[in-house]
């Protein structure tokens, strides 16, 4: 390859097992933005695409003698999947894979349908729940509604509830927060301890140089969404023990300290991620539906088809494993390149110029990767001097 890149094996398969949702969030990148392909998806992944789904990852593991896979179980809503299907493709991945390869299974879910029969089956099959939660119900329930404007709080709780009181708490992951900065950050922040989580994703809401997210005015040197997020560093930072892991801020420390980046949110790691479609495409990351229609394909490869080594190749995707070479010279000249990566791909997209700029977020980027790199440094710098 040019300039001695070669493409990294995928480790995290994304299975996009039901294409619908039980609720209506307003922020949801897939119903509600630019790419509308769900509509033409079917609403449940067939026995026969699960089947080669799982045949597919065995051979690419197998390949390239990976010693661990993560398998995501994602939607619209897994949920709606039902019970066999979700045990048909887990028991297909572990029986598929050699015994050398470990299979972590993950699901993110509403909440909405995590009941008991659910709990027990992911206990049984040792699949890890993640939880999406916007913070207390004022926080909650201004985004993530049923259909008919209902609020969607008080269902998420008591299913969270349900999955963190009991014996059930071993398989939480962590609960995922979507951003919105009308809602007071540390009131949103002890609204999510208060469920016990091990870990936080705060996410930005998705959103572009083309079709700016909410309160973020392309080319503002204004920090709204930094400033939010700084001040449950601060509170987060200082507590004398640690609450929870927060991704994005524990992902920015390690990566001021050196180390590479876990998460394709923000850092220079290649994304070595790919998604199944509901109908057995197989595609780039679904957040890239929030850009433009089309945006996700990989020039109409198909699990029935074709092997993940053919989307290794796909262009798109080798862009987003060969690092700063990808960046604009905006970034490439960035003190912070190496930290904030040009933040997520999909945020970067401009109608005029594709995915060659910067993030629609930089300048939020710049100052809380700023403000945590002064707060660890001023700690290290008293250790040192023993005060």
């Amino acid at each position: 390859m040019a300039g001695g890149w070669r493409p990294l094996a995928f480790q995290q398969f994304i299975l996009k097992i039901h294409s619908r949702c039980d609720l209506a969030c307003r922020h949801c990148y897939v119903y509600e933005m630019a790419d509308q392909s769900w509509r033409d998806q079917p609403r449940r992944m067939s026995d026969a695409v699960a089947d080669r789904v799982t045949e597919r990852i065995a051979e690419h593991a197998s390949a390239h003698d990976l010693a661990e896979i993560d398998v995501i179980l994602h939607g619209g809503e897994p949920l709606l999947a039902g019970p066999d299907l979700i045990s048909r493709l887990v028991r297909g991945v572990r029986g598929a894979v050699n015994t050398g390869t470990r299979v972590n299974v993950n699901i993110q879910t509403n909440g909405v349908r995590l009941n008991e029969d659910f709990l027990r089956l992911f206990e049984s099959l040792e699949i890890r729940v993640g939880v999406s939660l916007d913070g207390d119900a004022e926080g909650q329930d201004r985004h993530r509604r049923f259909a008919d404007g209902r609020g969607s709080h008080a269902l998420v709780s008591e299913s969270l509830h349900r999955l963190t009181s009991g014996p059930y708490h071993h398989l939480f992951s962590g609960i995922l927060c979507t951003v919105d900065v009308r809602n007071d950050p540390v009131r949103t922040y002890e609204a999510l301890l208060e469920f016990d989580p091990p870990a936080i994703d705060f996410l930005l809401p998705h959103g572009n140089w083309t079709s700016p997210p909410p309160f973020r005015e392309p080319g503002s040197a204004a920090t709204p969404y930094a400033d939010w997020l700084i001040k449950i560093f601060d509170l987060w930072y200082e507590s004398p023990v640690l609450q929870t892991e927060i991704r994005l801020f524990r992902e920015i420390m390690r990566q001021l300290m050196g180390s590479s980046s876990r998460a394709e949110t923000i850092g220079l790691s290649p994304v070595r991620m790919v998604v199944i479609e509901t109908d057995g495409g197989i595609e780039q990351s679904d957040i890239l539906k929030s850009t433009y229609q089309g945006a996700t394909a990989t020039g109409g490869l198909h699990i029935l088809r074709d092997p993940f080594d053919k989307a290794l190749l796909h262009p798109a995707i080798a862009a987003r494993q060969v690092g700063e070479l990808a960046l604009s010279p905006t970034c490439r000249r960035c003190a912070i390149v190496s930290t904030c990566g040009g933040g997520l791909y999909a945020h970067r997209y401009n109608a005029a110029t594709g995915f060659s700029g910067p993030s629609v977020y930089c300048p939020d980027l710049y100052r809380l990767i700023n403000h945590i790199g002064a707060r660890c440094e001023r700690d290290m710098a008293r250790l040192r001097g023993g005060g």
